[in-house]
């Protein structure tokens, strides 16, 4: 307990945490839990505290903790060549080996794929070469790029610009000006509840033409969203959504960018979001499943179409000038070969569509009639709860009562984590893929507790 107090004062004093209430944390108002081990599901922390991590670190520890065949692989690569760098041709026998692994992976029509480091360079990567792209076909006008609100796609300044998330624009003069934003297509908070989901397709689609008519087609140069959305409260598009948007942008000649940085490799139910909602983007970004977060790597896949743009501009203009340091790091690229075989040797993507069904089948029946539960929704393995006040006319609770984090704090104190999703109350669970249905039960009993301790 020393030990962990003395921790706790270094980390209070030194230590600049993301996505944290900074001055509660410098205050000692917030508490630090530092975690030394996991294994499966399930994390603990230095005081001996288990808990059943039901998000999967940040929906990124897909194949679940303590996989050794990860680790090996990784401690292999370091002994053997810990780094080189990958500009001018330059490779090693992993990134060489992952890149076939993820092509293989990917939908036909794309091309290549370049690695980074996290999802948010992925996505700032894409909006590089999309603008690398237009200049090569001698548009320069053709920049902006069109986001849906609610969406998440990083923090950097153009990252940021396209999330379409509060938190990530207050006090940091974002949105950028290259970035507009369209309709979230977010059912079940529709204006308008005699809509059916067919007629919100429609409406959502719309929008998209109303904002490209006010700002240009000459104008705008791609669009990207999530397969489903995923930090802006786990929603799965509405029915014929990406085919009536795809529709509007092959009209105006608008690239897509499919951010899969969450639903890439198997967290759908199915190998790439894409796939399973009958996309054909012109970029995928991927990150967390690539290597379960083992180790730092991200990818922007390109498709044939731009590729062919791409080589033809560096035939006129040179080598292109886009690179990191740490740019296919080998250790990472390892740890994504390892990760990709073990998603397949253990059939986890089976396991993950029948456990993620279990799972919500399970909150549904315990919690489906709750008077403060209006929604229960997910995909694969994601779930989400959205909390109202009142289901008649769907009235929703004060932002600042806190809701949803009030009811993950609950949770939590019963030793499974779930998300307080932003802007909302909305109860997210991401588990890794590996979950039983024995862990599953856990979830799901403990959820409705939490739920009805909070809400009555």
């Amino acid at each position: 307990m020393l030990y962990n107090d003395e921790l706790s004062k270094w980390d209070r004093e030194n230590f600049f945490h993301p996505s944290t209430h900074l001055a509660k944390h410098a205050r000692g108002e917030m508490p630090t839990r530092v975690i030394s081990g996991a294994k499966g599901v399930y994390i603990e922390d230095r005081d001996g505290k288990k808990l059943l991590d039901a998000f999967a670190g940040l929906y990124c520890v897909n194949v679940g903790y303590g996989r050794t065949e990860i680790a090996e692989a990784i401690s292999r690569q370091a002994h053997e060549l810990a780094y080189y760098h990958s500009y001018v041709g330059h490779g090693t026998e992993a990134s060489i080996t992952l890149a076939k692994m993820v092509m293989d992976r990917a939908p036909a029509n794309m091309s290549k794929v370049y690695f980074g480091l996290g999802g948010s360079d992925a996505n700032e990567t894409n909006v590089k070469l999309i603008w690398y792209y237009n200049n090569i076909l001698g548009r320069p006008k053709k920049k902006k790029i069109i986001s849906r609100w609610r969406g998440f796609h990083g923090s950097g300044l153009m990252t940021g610009s396209m999330t379409g998330l509060e938190l990530f624009h207050k006090k940091f003069d974002l949105p950028l000006e290259q970035v507009i934003h369209t309709e979230a297509p977010y059912y079940f908070r529709r204006d308008d509840l005699d809509m059916s989901e067919a007629d919100f397709t429609a409406h959502c689609a719309q929008k998209l033409e109303e904002l490209i008519e006010k700002a240009g087609a000459e104008n705008i140069a791609g669009f990207i969203g999530e397969p489903l959305l995923g930090t802006g409260g786990i929603v799965p598009p509405p029915e014929g959504y990406w085919a009536a948007i795809q529709k509007v942008l092959k009209k105006h000649d608008i690239l897509l960018i499919a951010d899969e940085v969450v639903t890439g490799f198997g967290r759908t139910g199915s190998m790439m979001g894409s796939t399973h909602y009958g996309m054909e983007p012109d970029f995928i970004s991927i990150a967390k499943g690539l290597t379960s977060a083992y180790a730092p790597l991200s990818g922007s896949i390109i498709s044939d179409r731009v590729w062919k743009v791409l080589e033809a501009g560096t035939d006129e203009f040179g080598a292109i000038g886009h690179g990191w340091t740490y740019s296919a790091h080998p250790i990472g690229a390892a740890a994504g070969v390892a990760n990709l075989k073990l998603i397949d040797d253990l059939n986890l993507i089976e396991n993950n569509t029948v456990t993620g069904e279990y799972l919500r089948a399970g909150l549904r029946e315990r919690l489906g009639d709750h008077p403060n539960v209006g929604d229960i929704r997910g995909v694969g393995m994601l779930a989400a709860i959205e909390f109202v006040e009142k289901k008649d006319g769907r009235t929703f609770f004060d932002p600042s009562r806190g809701i949803g984090g009030q009811v993950a704090t609950c949770l939590a104190g019963k030793g499974v984590i779930g998300r307080a999703m932003p802007q909302g109350d909305i109860l997210g669970f991401a588990p890794p893929f590996c979950l039983s249905k024995a862990e599953a039960d856990i979830v799901i009993s403990n959820t409705e507790t939490a739920v009805r301790e909070t809400l009555g």
